[in-house]
């Protein structure tokens, strides 16, 4: 049964304002769309109304508090505001236990909550990354107790987010939204809901599992990608050849129905999807007796990578006749990627891990990640500038190069001499690493 008209004027709940949900919450209202943002974080409402966003996201804070501003975003911990909404949207977390099954406990949480709140003629969407057969055999059930019977009282789809940090917001108004629905008429619902709603294109799927599948398959991919970067640097560098010359030029064939695209290797991957993501398609195809290969051994491979890059640095110290547990070693950049201040299982800990434990004075520096977070996660407190982190250092990591990062002037660096730069993601140029050595520094990037 169809549940969506063609109005102009629907109301939307949005279940979990971590980043993705913030994302979605903030863009929605800036269309002009009543939306209400619901979370059981209460000082996360708070912060919210108080005028503070915890996410570094460009844009983000703009649309939020905009949105809040004009009316058109209301935030609250009050499950009950979703029965005046015509379409829910949920977005809470959903990691994965150590065994690669889905940690269920947000998921459930918020389905609870949902079955005592909403009511006939809504459509509900799942927007959080699950395994496939979820949506169905999982949320439905739960939404269930409501009394109310999905595909009969309400709809119920699935329409992934394939967001990326530190570009979301651009992506949700550009990035065509993939639907799948428990039934013909849930997908339909959702798909009429995406367009009006951010006017973008819209990819039909016959079910909720086909659209589940397809965020896995976005993530699996990207991750043995990257792996496959990780692994031809490391081969590379067995022959003395720049890794990023062998991809670039790699990259020129055409494959299929564009060219070959390797991606770039660096110190690791990290993130809440692609470090969690291939191990729900592993944990869900072994249930099922299948074994996949290509999700464990990509993960495998990355998370390799921080202390590979340790290694590095200490092996490029030796060179320098410098003992490491003797080192200074300043590291700039702690976030999972350039341009954010996101730690959720950024691979710079275990690269920061490392080298602590081969005795170095190890000191950290990101002006974008939340101190006290850092903290906790580092085991020390971020140094407040960059002079501060690199007087005297033997080595400098660069783990994230974030544009803050970019005209650093190097000549003026109070570091010690000789340095060693080590790129750990900033894939400087061949002239920028000239320069670096014309001003006394030893350069080593992966595979580089």
């Amino acid at each position: 049964m169809r549940f969506l008209s063609d109005r102009q004027d629907l109301k939307v709940a949005v279940i979990g304002l971590g980043y993705v949900g913030s994302c979605i919450a903030g863009v929605l209202a800036d269309r002009g769309l009543d939306v209400v943002g619901v979370d059981t974080d209460v000082r996360l409402i708070d912060e919210l109304t108080g005028g503070f966003c915890r996410f570094q996201e460009h844009g983000l804070p703009e649309l939020l508090f905009g949105g809040i501003a004009s009316g058109k975003l209301r935030v609250t911990n009050d499950y009950a505001e979703v029965e005046t909404a015509d379409v829910v949207l949920i977005t809470v977390g959903t990691p994965v236990r150590e065994d690669g099954s889905l940690a269920d406990d947000q998921l459930r949480g918020a389905c609870v909550q949902l079955s005592a709140h909403i009511r006939e003629g809504q459509l509900l969407v799942l927007k959080s990354t699950v395994p496939p057969g979820t949506t169905r055999g999982f949320v439905m059930p739960i939404l269930q107790r409501s009394g109310l019977a999905g595909g009969v009282h309400f709809g119920l789809a699935f329409t992934p987010e394939r967001l990326a940090e530190g570009t979301a917001i651009h992506e949700l108004r550009t990035f065509p939204i993939v639907a799948g629905g428990i039934d013909a008429d849930s997908a339909a619902d959702a798909a009429t809901f995406w367009r009006q709603a951010l006017g973008v294109d819209v990819i039909p799927l016959d079910s909720a599992e086909a659209a589940e599948i397809v965020k896995l398959a976005d993530n699996w991919w990207i991750d043995l990608n990257i792996a496959l970067a990780n692994e031809l640097a490391k081969f590379s560098a067995l022959f003395e050849v720049d890794v990023l010359d062998v991809i670039t030029a790699a990259n020129t064939i055409p494959k299929g129905k564009s060219n070959i695209n390797i991606l770039l290797p660096s110190v690791g991957v990290g993130g809440s999807c692609l470090t969690k993501d291939p191990w729900m398609v592993w944990h869900s195809a072994r249930e099922r007796g299948l074994e996949i290969l290509t999700a464990s051994a990509g993960r495998e491979v990355n998370a390799g990578m921080p202390e590979y890059t340790a290694q590095l640095a200490i092996d490029e110290l030796i060179k320098l006749g410098k003992d490491p547990a003797q080192s200074t070693i300043a590291v700039v950049g702690l976030a999972f990627k350039n341009n954010t201040g996101d730690l959720r299982a950024t691979p710079t800990q275990a690269a920061v891990a490392a080298l602590v434990r081969s005795g170095a004075d190890v000191r950290i520096y990101d002006p974008l990640v939340d101190a006290e977070h850092a903290e906790q996660l580092f085991g020390q407190r971020p140094v407040a500038t960059l002079q501060e982190a690199v007087r005297g250092a033997d080595c400098v990591a660069v783990l994230a190069l974030h544009r803050q990062f970019e005209d650093i002037d190097f000549a003026a660096l109070p570091v010690s001499r000789p340095c060693l730069l080590l790129d750990g993601r900033a894939y400087y140029s061949r002239d920028k690493i000239a320069e670096l050595r014309s001003l006394g520094y030893s350069y080593r990037g992966i595979g580089r």
